[in-house]
């Protein structure tokens, strides 16, 4: 069955070949001669060549280039970019210190145990406990807030 899909195919590049010749309006002979020079052409198509950077007048894109060696030949040479980045210079330390966040939230978290147990301790005043419920509260959405990663990020001190 594949046999007969290729020869419809075939076939019908063939006509398809013939009907464009057609419609240009060429003699066959011609026609012929010009499928010779199309074929010839096929085998000198450009293809991808090397350029040296004298002639192209731009900087190597890569990590190789052509130079010479001592003594004069022409040799491959490697740029490690983790040299032409750095130029020399030694990488630069940066120390990241959270102490102030953690300070900040264990204050908060001893002032939301102050405040429960000052609750449970005045039961008996509910003007009190109220007041202390709305602290609590407060207290409580404060440390939600910095509490998690994202606010000890946005709050790192770096030297």
């Amino acid at each position: 069955m594949s046999v007969k899909i290729n020869e419809m195919y075939n076939s019908y590049k063939a006509d398809y070949a013939e009907q464009l010749k057609a419609e240009h309006g060429m003699p066959k002979e011609i026609q012929k001669d010009q499928n010779k020079v199309k074929v010839a052409d096929k085998t000198f198509e450009p293809h991808d060549e090397y350029i040296s950077g004298r002639q192209s007048e731009t900087k190597p894109s890569g990590l190789y280039r052509v130079g010479e060696d001592e003594n004069g030949n022409q040799k491959v040479f490697f740029d490690d970019p983790q040299k032409s980045d750095n130029s020399g210079k030694p990488a630069e330390k940066c120390t990241a210190n959270t102490d102030k966040v953690e300070r900040e939230i264990r204050k908060l978290k001893e002032k939301e145990q102050e405040l429960k147990q000052q609750i449970q301790s005045n039961c008996g005043n509910e003007k009190k406990v109220k007041e202390l419920e709305k602290k609590l509260k407060q207290v409580e959405s404060e440390l939600s807030q910095k509490d998690n990663d994202t606010y000890r990020r946005q709050h790192t001190q770096f030297y």
